[in-house]
């Protein structure tokens, strides 16, 4: 059985998206993408081992949509590394606040929705932060394909570095 992770690259050597091993190693034999890093470990088949892939790169290039990134409670959590964004704390049951609220006009979006602990959210309700005299620790923006594997999925071995922590 083939496990681990595959980070997948665009012809321009830009991060796509991770798959499986097994999936990796169907498009290499495909011959729709070409391997530059294998795990130490091959891959035992009938006839010869062959290597296991850590990074492919596709052999066409993939048009992608800019932020395909989901706006959920659950991404909102992760992007802000289950912090509350008022008081800095991880502790205790955290809720979604609108840094905006919705009654004066604020939206579902990733620059209005930040991550905090119920005694923030109930403090600050629904009014502004300088009604309520509050401060941000970080101001929310929406997330990267790039920061959504490097930070969500996580770096899966060492080669990926490169790729991942790019100066954009």
């Amino acid at each position: 059985m083939i496990r681990g992770h595959v980070l997948i690259l665009n012809q321009n050597y830009e991060p796509l998206c991770v798959c499986t091993a097994r999936r990796a190693v169907v498009l290499v034999m495909l011959g729709k993408a070409e391997v530059i890093d294998t795990y130490p470990d091959p891959v035992h088949t009938v006839r010869e081992p062959i290597p296991l892939p850590c990074i492919v790169r596709l052999n066409n290039f993939v048009k992608v949509p800019q932020n395909g990134i989901l706006l959920s409670r659950k991404n909102v959590l992760k992007r802000d590394g289950h912090q509350c964004q008022y008081c800095g704390t991880t502790k205790g049951p955290l809720t979604v606040d609108h840094v905006i609220p919705r009654n004066r006009g604020g939206e579902d979006s990733w620059e209005n929705l930040v991550c905090a602990c119920q005694k923030c959210n109930n403090h600050k309700g629904d009014r502004s932060l300088e009604y309520a005299d509050m401060a941000l620790l970080r101001k929310p923006k929406a997330p990267t394909r790039i920061h959504f594997i490097r930070d969500f999925i996580g770096v899966g071995h060492q080669s990926w570095r490169p790729y991942l922590f790019l100066k954009i």
